[in-house]
């Protein structure tokens, strides 16, 4: 094991939910990535706690097999994951009653960081909070993580953070956004704010518009009971597509710290207008061939609950006042991809003619499947015959700018896991964030119920409905296509 980064400081972190798909899935493969990085130090503890009957050597070896599934044959080596395995422990604890407390405020260390990740339903927050700290077992600088859905509207969001509140301070938790925790999202920020280049034209005065994507090509199937409840609006754009759009439209922070960051963030979601509703495109996936749409995966024939979501918003500011946003997300469609396009305004004048037109500079900010950035420019097409424009990109996959350095980027959620062991709340939502973001979408939810809107039948494997790309044609601009 070679050692790339500097350890953080011993800790225990305790997993509620520590069988589950998601430790299963992302954690315990993260937490062993950054061990055998060098990140954790070797006295770390990591507790998994559940209801399940079992003692440490069986939880280590559902250890061991979630490693051997979900990280690369490269990251692995019999003796890292016996020196992991080693720091791993187990708990039963039922979260709604009394068993297995003592037991787990006897294996936590007075003398470490204390961390609890709530991999569980929110429904269970409330009782593990008030447990932890009824059993001493969270002291005041513990660290709590709490999965999303964080509230199924502003009432819930807001109960939700009184429940927090009533036993951990708001500096004491994190609500994680693993879109938050990608390298491209971060070096947005460094872009913005470290190059002279862009920020000068970051206003609507240069940029035409910005489009906001997020695409899947996987349904519903597997979730669909829970999905139906939420629908794209409260399971993306709620989160996900908010915090990308406040990440390119807020000001610069006074500093690079938690709060700085996040009051700036805070200002975007109150500057957004309300959303008309021309301005809204709701969408439900067909079937195809053995494939099923979205009402047979859903097992609700009558389901209005919508698959894609695609809609033009205003941040009401003097940056941008006059520049629209253009957000859409949807499963089933042509690729998995997530990108934000900053577009800029052509010159106001071309000296080319007719071939000088509508050649204006596009940032491409890539999120998944390959984290990196595209410039488009436009330059002379070479050889002889006079000028002719061509549009070239000025790329900047990590993968190949970075070389051997890319592939040792962490995954979004071990970034954001050392952080909490940091103390680092940068990248993580705010409680009155939160309630804000769902001030803003509790009335475009309501607005389309109450008018009784049925979201829009469309084709998998392609770009959602017909009408999402009127959004652009009415305004003489394109959607990006939809690429892996």
């Amino acid at each position: 094991m070679v050692s790339r980064v500097i350890p953080v400081d011993p800790f225990d972190l305790v997993i509620f939910g520590g069988t589950g798909d998601l430790a299963r899935r992302k954690i315990l493969p993260g937490l062993y990535r950054r061990f055998w990085d060098g990140q954790m130090p070797r006295d770390a503890h990591v507790i998994g706690a559940a209801r399940t009957a079992q003692d440490d050597a069986g939880y280590r070896q559902f250890v061991r097999e979630a490693i051997e599934t979900f990280v690369a044959p490269d990251k692995r080596d019999a003796e890292t994951i016996e020196a992991f395995l080693a720091m791993v422990r187990y708990v039963a604890v039922d979260a709604t009653g009394t068993e297995g407390w003592d037991t787990l405020a006897a294996m936590v260390r007075p003398d470490t960081i204390h961390a609890f990740y709530f991999s569980v339903s929110p429904s269970l927050f409330g009782g593990i909070a008030e447990r932890l700290h009824g059993h001493g077992i969270a002291t005041p600088d513990a660290r709590i993580v709490v999965e999303k859905p964080f509230g199924h509207d502003l009432a819930s969001a807001r109960e939700l953070n009184a429940t927090l509140a009533h036993s951990f301070d708001e500096h004491q938790i994190y609500r994680i956004d693993h879109y938050l925790g990608k390298e491209t999202v971060q070096n947005l920020m460094a872009v913005r704010f470290a190059n002279v280049l862009f920020e000068p034209l970051w206003n609507a005065q240069y940029v035409d518009h910005v489009q906001i994507t997020v695409a899947e090509t996987v349904g519903v199937e597997g979730r669909g009971a829970y999905y139906d409840k939420s629908g794209a609006m409260r399971d993306m754009v709620q989160n996900h597509l908010m915090q990308l759009l406040c990440l390119i439209a807020m000001e610069p922070p006074s500093r690079f710290e938690p709060d700085a960051v996040r009051d700036e963030k805070l200002k975007v979601i109150r500057a957004l207008d309300p959303v008309a509703p021309g301005d809204i495109v709701r969408g439900q996936y067909r079937g195809r061939d053995d494939e099923p749409g979205y009402l047979e995966a859903a097992e609700n024939p009558d389901s209005t609950t919508e698959s894609f979501v695609a809609m033009k918003v205003h941040v009401s500011n003097w940056r941008w006042a006059g520049t629209p946003f253009y957000m859409r997300t949807g499963k089933r469609l042509r690729a998995r991809v997530s990108e934000i396009a900053v577009v800029f305004k052509d010159p106001p004048h071309s000296i080319f003619g007719e071939d000088g037109k509508r050649r204006g500079n596009v940032l491409a900010i890539r999120l998944q499947p390959d984290e990196g950035m595209t410039m488009r420019v436009t330059i002379k097409e070479p050889g002889p015959g006079g000028m002719r424009l061509v549009e070239v990109p000025l790329d900047m996959s990590f993968a190949e700018a970075l070389g051997e350095h890319a592939a040792d980027m962490p995954d979004a959620y071990e970034r954001l896991i050392m952080d909490v062991i940091r103390g680092n709340q940068t990248l993580f939502m705010r409680g009155d964030e939160v309630e804000a973001a769902w001030a803003w979408t509790d009335p475009v939810i309501a607005g389309w119920e109450s008018r009784g809107d049925r979201p829009l039948p469309y084709d998998p494997g392609g770009a959602g409905p017909e009408d999402a790309l009127m959004l652009l044609h009415r305004d003489g601009r394109r959607w990006r296509e939809i690429e892996g």
